[in-house]
């Protein structure tokens, strides 16, 4: 599969995995209402903003919170997904995050979701 194919077959596992988190979690909502793409189409462009910010940004803040990282054994990674979800929902009128707490178990439920689905459905371009 091309690698725009695996992105945008990506981006679509992620749509469903930030559905999934919008019912799990109180305090995370994605606004569907009035949308001009309809609820599947919010969903995919919030993925898509998400996947983007992650992209971008994350290995920025990934990096510059490394000794945290390292100080907490991985924990702070929490955090870091915690305020990319922060930065898509700043980005994004339909993503809402109401605080800290849904941000941070939002994070853990996308990653974990996230992992989960890379197990089912490997789409990482691996060297070999």
């Amino acid at each position: 599969m091309a690698t725009i194919g695996k992105f945008a077959v990506r981006v679509v596992v992620l749509a469903v995995i930030i559905y999934a988190v919008t019912r799990l979690v109180d305090g995370i909502s994605v606004d569907t209402a009035g949308g001009r793409y309809g609820e599947a189409g919010t969903y995919l462009w919030v993925a898509l903003l998400f996947a983007l910010v992650n992209s971008v940004v994350g290995p920025v803040l990934r990096l510059l919170s490394l000794p945290f990282v390292v100080l907490t054994l991985g924990l702070f990674l929490l955090v870091i997904n915690a305020a990319l979800l922060g930065i898509t929902a700043a980005i994004s009128d339909r993503f809402s995050v109401d605080g800290f707490v849904p941000a941070v178990l939002g994070g853990l439920l996308i990653a974990v979701f996230s992992w989960i689905a890379e197990l089912l459905l490997p789409l990482k371009v691996r060297a070999g």
